[in-house]
């Protein structure tokens, strides 16, 4: 039997959002140098690789993988992964939101909206899984 989920999980849920939000900004971050890439070859493909090694935002996002694998991981010890991850989803919100502050990337209506549905579908798991420690 599962422990309730408590506010210290919700928390790290949450943190876990953000971090993976970061480490998906680092990776951007880490490949904008570059331009536009075309790999044709092998050569090109190395060359990519290798000037996206360079980037200490490569390195930042690795290291903060590492991170969320740690919490995530002692995080699933606690709670169903039925929960866990439609809970932890709200990195498909900080990805947009980081993308257009940051990078100055459009983000069309019609994505908003999807983003939107994700956000009520999260909602929801988390009404039922509430619903469900409540009844027993």
């Amino acid at each position: 039997m599962k422990k309730p989920i408590t506010f210290k999980i919700i928390a790290f849920l949450f943190f876990t959002d953000v971090l993976e939000t970061f480490v998906q900004f680092c990776f951007k971050k880490s490949t904008i140098p570059a331009g536009e890439v075309y790999v044709h070859t092998l050569h090109d493909a190395l060359q990519f690789l290798a000037m996206v090694c360079a980037s200490p935002f490569l390195w930042i996002g690795l290291t903060g993988v590492f991170c969320v694998f740690v919490i995530w991981v002692t995080l699933l010890s606690k709670i169903d992964l039925s929960v866990a991850v439609p809970v932890a989803s709200f990195s498909y919100v900080g990805v947009p939101l980081v993308s257009a502050i940051f990078l100055k990337e459009q983000i069309p209506p019609l994505r908003w909206a999807g983003i939107a549905v994700i956000v009520v579908g999260i909602i929801l798991v988390s009404m039922s899984t509430h619903h469900r420690e409540a009844r027993t």
